[in-house]
């Protein structure tokens, strides 16, 4: 079940995510003239404005805004059980092409992990990052943040690296069950801020209390932008996350549809 929903996610994805849907939109108007159909003047009419707008004016900010502001970062605590670090942030595939840790845009999120370490000697701490790719699910995240905390000068044995998780969800579940189950204590969670309302929700629902740590922010409250592949980008992330918390909750995985702070 659980792999059925991981390809079938992948690939309804693929097909209709925004970037991905104008290309195709695009093709189809193109062909449409070539073949000279009335539709194809409507269509390609209809495509560009509204893309010329996503492309130029920074709409994803709207989309990111309240997903980035739900959990404002607050104080540190004094102490914590442990640190949950969510995988997103490395390139697999391009780490094993270059032999070296490669990241994406999300790099804070493994960026922090030596000072929270640091600050917290006694928490047990666990990354947590398999491989979201259907054509190599062979290049795991977890093995790239090994390879770079390895490299620096930090005690990583008592660090747990997940590497079986392709997806929020199993994030959590596969961590917990490399801990013997649910921990009774909170431990902080890091993770990009736009991702935080949905991993909150997901190991709300699982009974893990969580200390919210969002870290990767991208909106920029508004400010225009002149830069097409950014805000196209922006609108992408945005969509995504949405609809990733609508899917979520529709599959009981989340304990709210927009999950927020506790009062």
């Amino acid at each position: 079940m659980e792999n059925a929903l991981f390809l079938l996610s992948k690939t309804l994805w693929l097909a209709l995510q925004p970037d991905n849907l104008l290309v195709l939109l695009l093709l189809a108007g193109v062909v449409g003239l070539w073949l000279g159909r009335r539709y194809a003047r409507v269509l390609l009419t209809l495509i560009a404005v509204p893309a010329a707008l996503l492309l130029a004016l920074p709409v994803g900010d709207l989309l990111l805004q309240p997903l980035e502001t739900r959990f404002p970062r607050a104080p540190l605590p004094e102490q914590v059980a442990g640190i949950m670090v969510l995988g997103g942030s490395e390139d697999a595939e391009l780490s094993v092409r270059w032999g070296q840790p490669q990241f994406n845009m999300a790099a804070e999120r493994l960026m922090l992990l030596p000072a929270l370490m640091q600050r917290y000697p006694d928490a047990r701490v666990v990354v947590t990052g398999g491989s979201a790719s259907v054509l190599h699910p062979e290049h795991r995240g977890a093995d790239v943040a090994r390879a770079w905390l390895e490299s620096l000068p930090l005690d990583t044995g008592k660090v747990i690296f997940e590497r079986d998780a392709r997806n929020t969800w199993e994030n959590a579940h596969e961590s917990a069950q490399r801990l013997g189950g649910v921990p009774s204590e909170p431990w902080l969670l890091v993770t990009s801020a736009y991702h935080m309302p949905r991993s909150v929700g997901i190991f709300r629902e699982l009974g893990w209390q969580v200390i919210p740590y969002p870290v990767d922010y991208y909106d920029t409250d508004g400010r225009y932008r002149p830069q097409f592949a950014v805000n196209l980008r922006d609108f992408v992330t945005g969509t995504r996350e949405w609809t990733g918390l609508l899917i979520y909750h529709l599959l009981g995985r989340t304990d709210a549809l927009f999950p927020a702070p506790e009062a």
